[in-house]
């Protein structure tokens, strides 16, 4: 298989939807002649002509209004907001419109649409630019929501969720669009791995909604991450030498309640690990999940190491982000509880 950053399995996965299905668009803010903010939907434009992939105003409002409408009228639109930050002007047709009309129409018509949003920091890009609002769509009855951590899963989730017939979420974490790095802004390591690259095939492939991945195989603790936090468990778990296994969710929503339930049960144990920030994030379900379906196998309290709650800073991003020593913290403290 041949190496492919995010960015390039993300542009691989839309090129091929493309090509295979002529009703599919790709349209946003600078996605056309420009290619998008981050280059991913560089040279889409001239290779399918602007009326498959062309530029918008900068209204996302607008953008999901009019991506619904197609949607409706059987087109497939795959629409970017340049990042998460943006999309709360179009949060009312998100979960309004595009999460209801299956439900709205008693099923006359349905809403095949995905909206990209890059997530999360990675950029130094402060509080407008580094948000995690996953929990946000989570809470949204009739959407699908998506965070891939590697470029493999990146293309064969984004290939799902653009032959999906319901509107999907797809979270594209900015930190690992070019590979898991770390360092603070003067380039002091942290201490775990850069992977530029990864492997995915070239062509056609899927990779289906609501599977988890098992990441790492384990024996005396889960822990539960996804996007970038699965590469961050992963540098924790080798720095201390647990034998954790690690839970890369893919989906949020539907959740792979089978893959962790199994998992908890086994080890007993269970650490959950995201950006986004604590009170109310998707962590405290994932929590109750597995306490209703795991508390006679649990011998510890289950933790949590998240975001802080306040608004994602510039000059203090890799104190805010949540790093392997703190993940290395929590798993010494529920092993020694």
């Amino acid at each position: 298989m041949p190496s492919m950053t995010m960015i390039e399995a993300i542009r691989s996965a839309m090129d091929i939807m493309l090509e295979r299905d002529k009703k599919t668009v790709i349209f946003g803010e600078d996605v056309g002649y420009f290619g998008g903010v981050f280059r991913c939907t560089a040279g889409l434009q001239e290779k399918y002509g602007q009326e498959r992939v062309f530029d918008t105003p900068i209204n996302e409002s607008a953008i999901v209004g009019m991506a619904i409408g197609m949607a409706a009228h059987g087109m497939r639109p795959c629409v970017e907001m340049q990042f998460a930050d943006y999309m709360f002007p179009a949060f009312d047709q998100i979960s309004q419109e595009a999460a209801r009309l299956r439900h709205r129409s008693n099923g006359d018509f349905t809403c095949p649409m995905v909206v990209r949003m890059p997530t999360g920091g990675g950029i130094f890009g402060g509080q407008t630019h580094s948000q995690s609002p996953e929990a946000l769509f989570t809470h949204v009855a009739g959407l699908k929501v998506v965070q891939p951590s590697n470029p493999f899963d990146a293309k064969g989730l984004l290939i799902s969720a653009m032959e999906d017939p319901d509107p999907v979420i797809f979270l594209e974490p900015k930190r690992l669009y070019n590979g898991p790095f770390g360092g603070d802004h003067s380039g002091k390591a942290i201490g775990w791995k850069h992977h530029p690259m990864g492997e995915a095939p070239a062509g056609y492939y899927k990779i289906p909604l609501g599977k988890a991945n098992i990441s790492r195989h384990g024996e005396d603790v889960t822990i539960l991450a996804y996007g970038t936090m699965v590469h961050v468990a992963e540098a924790a778990v080798l720095a201390s030498g647990i034998d954790a296994e690690i839970i890369d969710l893919r989906t949020l929503l539907p959740l792979d309640l089978k893959t962790i339930i199994a998992s908890v049960v086994k080890t007993g144990r269970c650490v959950v690990l995201h950006e986004a920030t604590r009170t109310s994030g998707f962590g405290a379900e994932l929590i109750a999940e597995v306490q209703e379906a795991c508390f006679y196998h649990l011998e510890a309290p289950v933790v949590r190491v998240t975001g802080w709650d306040a608004p994602y800073p510039h000059a203090q991003e890799w104190d805010y982000f949540p790093g392997p020593d703190r993940v290395q913290r929590a798993l010494e403290q529920i092993l020694e509880a």
